[in-house]
């Protein structure tokens, strides 16, 4: 026998692993990928939520947020990071939707390639709807990301979202102080 406990529990990594596979084999610009992804469980999952607490605290009255986040991190089973690096996609005189003439001037900028950060949104959305469709409980958290970023958790990868999952009778991520 399998208790309720250990199937909720296994339900949620498989949800987990079924998440990154999701956020692979999204759509990406140009068809280059450059997304990454992670599932933390115990604990790296500790250090990730010990990191939003530090990076809480040292901001302050405006940090409490980021702590309140970090106790949904620890209320969840597993958390995904997704993450994409800010590389352009040598689209040149073509795009400049940066702003920029070319790729090499937005880089030199220390711009953001308009690619990035729409990879990412894409490859979350094909993340929750399948956490929706499996009926996990999850919420987009960029307090994650930031303090997965600060770890250095996805290497390259710098701009990041969390995504952690639950089985519970009420989901941790809504009705929060």
């Amino acid at each position: 026998m399998i208790d309720s406990k250990k199937a909720e529990e296994q339900a949620v990594l498989n949800l987990a692993y079924a998440i990154c596979a999701a956020a692979r084999t999204a759509p990406k610009a140009v068809g280059i990928d450059l997304t990454d992804t992670a599932v933390l469980i115990g604990e790296d999952k500790l250090k990730l939520a010990d990191q939003m607490r530090t990076l809480g605290s040292s901001l302050g009255e405006g940090g409490k947020f980021v702590i309140r986040d970090a106790a949904n991190v620890d209320a969840s089973g597993a958390v995904v990071l997704i993450g994409v690096k800010y590389k352009t996609r040598g689209l040149n005189e073509i795009c400049c939707m940066c702003g920029f003439s070319n790729c090499a001037s937005c880089t030199s900028a220390g711009a953001t390639c308009v690619f990035a950060p729409l990879d990412l949104g894409i490859a979350l959305g094909s993340a929750v709807s399948l956490a929706a469709d499996s009926r996990i409980d999850n919420r987009i958290m960029f307090t994650i990301g930031k303090a997965a970023s600060l770890l250095g958790l996805l290497g390259e990868c710098t701009l990041i979202m969390g995504i952690p999952l639950s089985v519970s009778g009420k989901s941790p991520f809504f009705d929060r102080n």
